[in-house]
């Protein structure tokens, strides 16, 4: 079965030029209007992903008035749809306003079809991968976000951990949580916790890294009154205070080797003495863990007990970094822009290309975390319609539209070009296919890119 083309909006009066371009957009199916009323009476009844707009539209064809009328109209009924500008009038500052309103690009007249062409086919992958992660997140949404204790993904690296969390959560075994710092390790405690037959009672967490060494025996075992100076009433530890429930160990690897022999007893004997006390207290208490450290050159150098290691890790999950996460950093901002907006009473079209380039081609050093704090960020201080990388402090904010659009175009074909190589295992001519060029074309786009296969 033939898969039907995609549909491509042309608005454009000058009728020599629509059928050019009809004629070059052999690869989509085109639609033509020449006027306001046409444009979206074929947007409401197409629903075309990527629209061509020539601002100089009737009744103001030497002028941009009604072009820009035009395109605040199409975002208005459809704001996802990708808006692609063209005018010969006063190119620089009608670029820069098309941009502000939430055109996807911009370009100047007289047309060259091969640079357009490229516009276009940028344009319906990004529209892609909006729709990917829209759909992606509705799935999240209507399902497995609660098992993943409220992860957003659609990664499949991700989604086999989380796979993962369900087969393990109502077993009666300790987890070991191992990632770096901001992959989302207490969320994924707290998933396993909620889908635990011990969802009901307590879920007590501890940063054994953020107390000092000489307080986190009296958190997590509690004391007695007048075990030591200031001590004026008994004190649960947070072991007891999770009775039922589970108890999360985060940064695990920063308990020092004097307590670590206290907790492997506990965990031997499910009994604990308060500080102070002579009294044995049984606990019943799931325990999970995390850390981001590396326990096995720790164990090596003596600095964590082995034995402590097999009781805390019956069962290890590894989580991804999110630049391993494939497509969830995308995925996430949109998740994490609709929020914040609520959250601070603001509204967003969505992210310039520029944005969703450096956001796919970003490598996240601080995980989820990062770009967490970068979109609240972004949100707060943003002055225009959609966030731009600049908002995200993710490129440089350059003044020159030409060299911004330019730029932009260029790391939007970088990323698109690495992904479709690896999807297709450096295939070359299936690359060229999925990206609309010919392979000639590919390769000195590769070699202008300095990108290897």
């Amino acid at each position: 079965m033939t898969k039907p083309l995609r549909k491509l909006l042309v608005v454009e009066d000058d009728e020599g030029l629509q059928r050019q371009l009809r004629w070059s957009y052999e690869d989509y199916e085109v639609l033509i209007a020449g006027d306001r009323d046409a444009a979206l009476t074929l947007l409401r009844a197409e629903t075309p992903a990527v629209v061509t707009l020539d601002l100089g539209l009737p009744p103001d064809p030497d002028g941009v008035s009604e072009g820009f009328a035009t395109l605040e109209e199409i975002l208005k009924v459809r704001p996802e749809t990708k808006v692609i500008v063209a005018s010969g009038h006063g190119a620089r500052e009608s670029a820069l306003r098309a941009i502000a309103l939430g055109a996807f690009d911009f370009y100047s007249k007289p047309v060259d079809i091969d640079e357009l062409g490229m516009i276009v086919r940028r344009a319906f992958h990004v529209a892609d991968l909006e729709a990917e992660n829209r759909r992606l997140a509705e799935t999240v949404r209507a399902g497995s976000g609660d098992v993943l204790g409220g992860i957003v993904t659609g990664a499949p690296e991700m989604l086999k951990v989380a796979r993962m969390i369900e087969r393990v959560a109502s077993a009666q075994v300790s987890v070991m949580l191992l990632g770096a710092s901001g992959t989302g390790k207490e969320l994924l405690a707290r998933g396993v916790h909620r889908a635990s037959l011990r969802a009901a009672k307590p879920f007590v967490a501890i940063n054994c890294a953020a107390i000092p060494e000489n307080l986190l025996e009296s958190e997590l075992f509690g004391y007695e009154k007048g075990a030591f100076t200031g001590a004026v009433k008994t004190q649960e530890g947070k072991i007891e205070l999770a009775e039922g429930g589970t108890l999360f160990l985060d940064e695990v690897g920063d308990i020092p080797l004097p307590l670590q022999v206290k907790l492997l007893r506990f965990l031997q004997e499910r009994v604990i003495e308060r500080i102070g006390g002579r009294k044995a207290i049984p606990v019943d208490v799931r325990i999970v863990c995390a850390t981001h450290q590396d326990l096995d050159g720790m164990i090596a150098s003596g600095r964590f007990r082995e034995d402590l290691f097999y009781r805390l890790a019956e069962i290890v999950v590894r989580i991804p970094t999110l630049a391993e996460r494939h497509g969830d950093a995308a995925l996430l901002a949109h998740h994490f822009l609709a929020k914040f907006a609520a959250d601070n009473n603001r509204s967003f079209k969505g992210f310039t290309p520029d944005a969703v380039a450096a956001i796919t081609d970003w490598h996240w050093p601080g995980n989820v975390r990062e770009l967490e704090n970068r979109m609240k960020r972004a949100v707060i201080m943003a002055e225009g319609a959609r966030l731009t990388a600049a908002d995200l402090d993710l490129g440089e904010n350059n003044d020159e539209a030409a060299l911004t659009l330019k730029t932009a175009r260029e790391t939007a074909d970088r990323v698109a070009i690495r992904k479709v190589l690896a999807r297709t295992q450096n295939n070359m001519s299936s690359a060229a296919k999925i990206l609309g060029v010919s392979r000639p074309t590919l390769y000195d786009l590769m070699r202008g890119y300095g990108i290897e296969a």
